[in-house]
């Protein structure tokens, strides 16, 4: 009789949860196996993705993938399993002088999670998304075989699973480079911007700098739309560090971490709750301008400082929305989108503008392209789906895109890259969703 490993899911916005079967194995013999004895296979690493994307009636778990194969310090590269996460990549790296060339927001994502959403950071202008500094995978694939995926080698299978949510097999190994650099802190000028135009202007702006991101104020509305505050950053030179930074210019010291110990109450988040939330977060920087030096866990991952944030918006969870828009349209689609959310009185704490460069015609299934994105973090309600097909109106309206990684309630057209998913083993109630709404 068949062991029974059904157990219930969820990703980290805690929506949805679904009872399905979730294997973890360190063993390729039996990761072949349970691709061979399943249909319906999805792989997950470590559960921090947004919405749906990792989850599937057979989930296989990444997490006792986490080995690491090989440091180059002469080069730069790391190999190492796929369940690996982007923390246990820094640990080793940064005191040698190495960073990763791109990060998402949270550093605890696993290195295949990072391959199959081709992640992006705050430097998308300057230094495109995650998969540019991937050298080789190795994938099995829905026969049990494993193949290795570069550009020279099954490039094919290689640009289809960047980006590719899963599509068409399972990571095990992944080789990639590493960017250099002098210390542990980012070079950061921090500017408020009072309404959308000022902030697009900072962008624009700002575009020769390696690192820029905006958090914006989601509620305000007339000559207030868009109130932000810039923040923009380069990694920190040895010799431009204050005194007390120099001695150990690449080891940070430990901080106190917090933890929220349960899921809050549903009425603590509200329309009142968050616009105080935002104009103290606004009011909070009294200058104009704010240069500073700070270290890049507070600049890259400031909501991983607090353990289990995502138990502040209840046991009904979250979804995070992430859309873009094409930059010659970014100012007035962004323009309409924040007065729908305004209107509409689902706030976000959570709401973040970037700009992003070129896209790379070869990652056909990753998500950035040329212009702005808008990710915002809105708690589920009765009135939040009413919310998101508004929102999908206006993306659609402008061409944009929705991010694949966050999304647990957008409509299929605004994707296209599911044309051969009907044939794959490989398959996510993401997958399913799309499909039945084409």
């Amino acid at each position: 009789m068949k062991p029974n490993f059904t157990q219930k899911v969820t990703n980290w916005g805690n929506y949805p949860v679904v009872e399905k079967e979730m294997r973890s194995e360190d063993s390729f013999k039996k990761i072949k196996e349970f691709i061979l004895n399943n249909n319906e296979v999805i792989a997950r690493g470590n559960g921090r993705c947004y919405g749906d994307s990792s989850l599937g009636e057979h989930i296989f778990s990444t997490k006792k993938l986490n080995k690491f194969i090989s440091f180059d310090r002469l080069n730069g590269t790391i190999e190492c399993e796929s369940g690996v996460l982007l923390s246990d990549v820094l640990e080793i790296s940064v005191p040698q002088g190495y960073f990763l060339y791109v990060t998402p927001g949270t550093k605890f994502v696993s290195v295949g999670g990072a391959i199959a959403s081709d992640v992006h950071g705050k430097n998308h202008h300057a230094e495109g998304c995650f998969s540019e500094y991937v050298i080789e995978f190795k994938l099995m694939i829905e026969n049990g075989d494993i193949i290795t995926c570069s550009r020279d080698e099954n490039a094919d299978k290689f640009w289809a699973t960047i980006g590719g949510m899963g599509l068409t097999g399972i990571i095990l190994t992944a080789k990639f480079k590493l960017k250099n650099i002098e210390s542990a802190y980012i070079r950061q000028e921090s500017i408020k911007a009072e309404n959308l135009d000022e902030i697009f202007a900072l962008f624009e702006e700002s575009e020769s700098w390696t690192y820029t991101v905006a958090w914006i104020d989601c509620l305000q509305k007339g000559k207030n739309l868009g109130r932000s505050i810039l923040m923009r950053g380069e990694h920190a030179f040895q010799h431009e560090l204050p005194q007390n930074l120099k001695n150990k210019p690449l080891r940070l010291k430990k901080k106190f971490e917090p933890t929220v110990p349960f899921y809050f109450p549903g009425f603590v988040l509200n329309a009142l709750t968050v616009k105080i939330f935002n104009f103290l977060y606004y009011k909070k920087q009294s200058k104009k301008e704010v240069k500073s030096f700070i270290d890049y866990e507070t600049f890259f991952y400031p909501l991983d400082f607090v353990h289990d944030w995502n138990k502040i918006y209840g046991k009904s969870g979250f979804v995070q929305y992430q859309m873009m828009i094409p930059k010659e349209s970014g100012k007035e689609g962004m323009k309409k989108i924040l007065e729908t959310i305004a209107n509409s009185g689902n706030g976000s704490f959570l709401a973040v503008l970037k700009l992003y460069g070129e896209e790379n015609p070869q990652a056909y299934n990753s998500f950035p392209f040329e212009g702005y994105s808008l990710a915002l973090d809105f708690k589920v309600n009765s009135r939040l789906k009413k919310l998101i097909n508004q929102l999908d109106d206006i993306v659609e309206q402008y061409n944009g895109k929705i991010y694949l990684t966050k999304d647990s309630m957008s409509r299929s057209s605004l994707t296209n890259y599911l044309k051969n998913v009907q044939s794959s083993k490989f398959v996510s109630l993401q997958h399913k969703r799309i499909l039945n709404n084409i």
